[in-house]
C-alpha cells in the first residue's frame, strides 16, 4: 500500500508560480512510476507529468518548459515546480503512485490562476 497527500495549491496571478509536494509513505520500494494529473472543471483528468523509478521524465505539451517534475533521493517526496502560471492551469492537481499492484491517489490540491 501507498498513501500520497499533496500540498502546496493555491491562488496565484497568471505569470507566477507554484510548487506542489507530494508526501509519499507506506511501500515507496514498490513503486515504478510517480505522476501529476489535474482536472479542471467539466473536463477529465489529464497527465500533467511523471517520473519513473530509474528518474526519466515526461510532461505534456501544454506544460513543457514550464513545469518541473522531480523528487527527492529518498524518493519519500514528489514535486511539481509551476511556472509562467497561465489561468488554464486552474485545475485539481492530483498525485499518482503506480506499482505492480495497482495505482494510488492522493486527494488533491486546488490551483487557481488568476487573469
Amino acid at each position: 500500500q501507498v498513501q500520497l497527500v499533496e500540498s502546496g495549491g493555491g491562488l496565484v496571478q497568471a505569470g507566477g508560480s507554484l510548487r506542489l509536494s507530494c508526501a509519499v509513505s507506506g511501500n515507496i520500494g514498490s513503486i515504478n512510476v510517480m505522476g501529476w494529473y489535474r482536472q479542471a472543471p467539466g473536463k477529465q483528468r489529464e497527465l500533467v507529468a511523471h517520473i519513473s523509478s530509474m528518474g526519466t521524465t515526461n510532461y505534456a505539451s501544454s506544460v513543457k518548459g514550464r513545469f518541473t517534475i522531480s523528487r527527492t533521493h529518498a524518493k519519500n517526496t514528489v514535486y511539481l515546480q509551476m511556472n509562467s502560471l497561465k489561468p488554464e492551469d486552474t485545475a485539481v492537481y492530483y498525485c499518482k503512485a503506480m506499482d505492480v499492484n495497482g495505482d494510488y491517489w492522493g486527494q488533491g490540491t486546488q490551483v487557481t490562476v488568476s487573469s
